[in-house]
This record gives C-alpha cells, structure tokens and sequence, in this order.
C-alpha cells in the first residue's frame, strides 16, 4: 500500500472549488443541451429555464444551433462525445492493466492537462451518524470523506436499491435532484465512472486525486439531474457532498487512471 499525506483537510485540495464547479457547470449544461429535444416536461414547467437555452450553440463545433421554440431536429452526441467536445478528452471503463486488478477506467480519446477534473465518485452519501451496516458488507466501494461523510459507489445489491429509491423520493414532478443512470452500463453523465478507478502500485504511480467537494446551493436545478450524488437523509439540511478526481500530472490518450486509496491527515 501506498500513502498520500496531508498536513491539513483544508490542504486537500488540488484546485479550488470554484474551478471544480466551472467544470461540472461546463460539462452539466453541454449535456443538457445535448439532451434538449428530451428536456420538454422541465422546460414547459419553468419558463426562466426554457428562455435561458433558447438558442443557444451548441457543445460541439459546426453543430446546428437548437431553437426550443420550434423543436427542430437536432444532431445528438453520445455522452462520451459531449465531454470530447467541450473538454478535450473522455474517458471509459475497460479491463484494468494491473493483474486481477478487474475493471479501470481509462482516457479514451484526447489528451487531460494536469490539474483537470477528469471523474466523479458516485453513490449514496451518508453522515457520520448514518446506518450503513448491511450496505457496508463486502462492499469495496465504500468512500470515505476527510469529516467521516461516507459515499457508497456500489452499483448493485442493496446499495443499488437505496439510491434508486432516494432518487424516487427527491423527484418533484420532471425535476431531478440527481442520476441513477451510473448504475448502468451506459451513464449520461460521462465523468461517474470515479468508482472502478484502481489504487495505485509501485509499478503504476496514481496520476489523479480525489478531492471532496459540496455543491453550493445556487446549482442550477436543472442540471442536478446529472449529479450521481444523492444524500440518504432527505431531511438534513446541507450541501451535497461530491468527490471529483483531479489530475495530478498530464495524463495521455490511452493512459489507466490510478488514485491512491489511503491518505493520511496530519
């Protein structure tokens, strides 16, 4: 095992929030316009929303502009081309090339400077005090925040089950507060694939690192639909808390993503 060690929590950080939210605000809405022609109910319930995307360009180069009014046929993107488009790489799931390392995720195409978003760790967030015991069971995706916030990536059996069902109770009509298609095998959002990313070696050095972040509440509402983050106590009034992976190092086309697993604090 190798370590990561921190003088402070408040020294965790890699790049500043406001950086991590002009990422995620950048890609969320590239995304929604990528999925405009699908966005009728939202749009028809908010009109300031509607009037904010009329018109507006594109996330790719040469695309043709999307007018809502008319609902003229667009050219739609796979998920994986709208993150190409706006930040120059995507990334992928793929076999790991670590031994019996299982799957990892990759940079398949394009080229990720240092200091970049690259992925987000999804699932369930639970505070300190939460009950996480059956979900917890030879479960290997359980995250653990710096102030003890616990993130559980687990795409199946139960942990599965008790974000599905979050997600069902924080729906207010076609507004989503958050994405259950990570538990999927094909994401809207391109970036919550942060869980199946390995733990560096001495032979692979980690080339990303996680960095906690909490959504302000002037996120916009119609782009939480694509946060893969869901609290488990609805009725706690607190930020949303998220885990990004920040490049440490330029990391090439074709390059494993490796974070480091154990960090110490002071």
């Amino acid at each position: 095992r190798t370590l990561r060690y921190v003088p402070e929590n408040s020294q965790d950080k890699i790049i500043t929030d406001e950086d991590v939210l002009v990422t995620l605000l950048k890609v969320f809405e590239a995304l929604f316009i990528n999925d405009l022609s699908k966005q009728a109910p939202v749009l028809a319930l908010c009109p300031e929303i509607r009037q904010k995307y009329l018109e507006l360009p594109s996330p790719a180069p040469g695309r043709p502009r999307v007018d809502a009014r008319s609902r003229r046929r667009q050219l739609v993107y796979s998920p994986e081309e709208v993150l190409f488009n706006t930040l120059g790489f995507s990334i992928a799931r793929d076999q790991s090339s670590l031994l019996s390392a299982g799957t990892g995720v990759f940079v398949s195409k394009g080229f990720v400077p240092k200091g970049t978003v690259v992925s987000m760790y999804p699932g369930t967030v639970y505070r300190k005090y939460e009950p996480i015991f059956f979900q917890s069971l030879g479960n290997p995706f359980i995250f653990r925040c710096i102030d003890g916030v616990l993130i559980d990536g687990n795409d199946k059996g139960l942990s599965r089950a008790v974000y599905r069902s979050c997600r069902r109770r924080d729906r207010l009509g076609p507004l989503c507060a958050s994405d259950a298609s990570w538990l999927t095998a094909a994401p809207r959002n391109p970036l919550a694939v942060g869980q199946y990313v390995n733990n560096c070696s001495r032979e692979k050095a980690a080339n990303v690192c996680y960095q906690e972040f909490d959504v302000p509440g002037s996120f916009p509402v119609e782009l939480k639909q694509y946060l893969p983050n869901i609290v488990y106590s609805h009725d706690i009034q607190s930020h949303l808390r998220c885990v990004v992976l920040v490049t440490l190092r330029d990391i090439k086309q074709g390059e494993e993503l490796f974070s480091n697993y154990f960090t110490v604090v002071n």
